[in-house]
């Protein structure tokens, strides 16, 4: 759990000077496959930082980017999300 609030900051921090899409996926992979490892237990170490990578990859996506102030996302009939005036 100690090592679990020690990552807290460094994923805080990664997450937020993302731009661009891939950034985001990428910091939140990373993100993710540490806190996982962190909160694993010594045996699933690998097991736990897969994990959390998939989950951190999937959190990144699903929420991106920040839209600028007066734009808000937006998901088109084929699921395809785009970002226009609220």
């Amino acid at each position: 759990m100690k090592s679990f609030l020690l990552c807290l900051p460094l994923v805080a921090l990664a997450l937020t000077g993302c731009q661009t899409a891939n950034q985001n996926a990428t910091a939140g992979a990373v993100a993710g496959g540490v806190l996982g490892a962190a909160i694993s237990d010594g045996d699933n170490r690998l097991a736990g930082a897969a994990l959390g990578a998939a989950a951190g990859l999937a959190a990144s996506t699903l929420i991106g980017t920040a839209p600028k102030q007066g734009q808000c996302y937006y998901r088109n009939s084929r699921g395809e999300r785009f970002i226009a005036a609220c």
